[in-house]
């Protein structure tokens, strides 16, 4: 179950149904049960700036925040994968700044926030190249251009 949390100033703004197939698209290669969970979230760059001094004591905004859940969702019984945070903002100033759509960006990172809360990291050269790998095949596989993030 992918549960979508999108804050009202950008519900009209964002085609959650591209989120949810980027969801699908990077669960499927990475043969990630369909019975998993996960939140994905879209807020502003407030949330984004508490969130990355909470957990990463950087007081500035970001694009994208993950969070692992490693648990079974109570509701459901499914594995519970964990939230995924976006901020608009910051997607929309990559977008502008690379020259190409918000959606497109959205998408790239709900695949990169994904492969996070799957256990990629790109802290050093061998494990960039291969979280870069898969994120390139799964946008390939959305019909995106976007391969790699700036």
């Amino acid at each position: 179950m992918i549960n979508l949390d999108i804050a009202r100033p950008y519900r009209s703004l964002v085609n959650s149904s591209h989120l949810l197939e980027a969801v699908r698209a990077a669960l499927r290669h990475e043969g990630v049960q369909d019975t998993s969970a996960l939140t994905l979230v879209i807020k502003g760059d407030r949330t984004l700036r508490k969130l990355n001094k909470a957990y990463r004591q950087i007081d500035l905004p970001t694009d994208v925040l993950s969070f692992p859940g490693g648990h079974t969702d109570p509701d459901t019984g499914a594995p519970y994968l964990g939230d995924v945070v976006i901020s608009y903002q910051q997607a929309k100033a990559h977008a502008e700044h690379a020259g190409h759509s918000v959606d497109d960006e959205l998408r790239l990172l709900v695949v990169h926030g994904i492969l996070h809360l799957l256990g990629y990291d790109h802290d050093d050269p061998d494990e960039r190249a291969r979280m870069w790998t898969a994120q390139a095949e799964i946008l390939a596989s959305l019909g995106s251009g976007l391969l790699q993030p700036d």
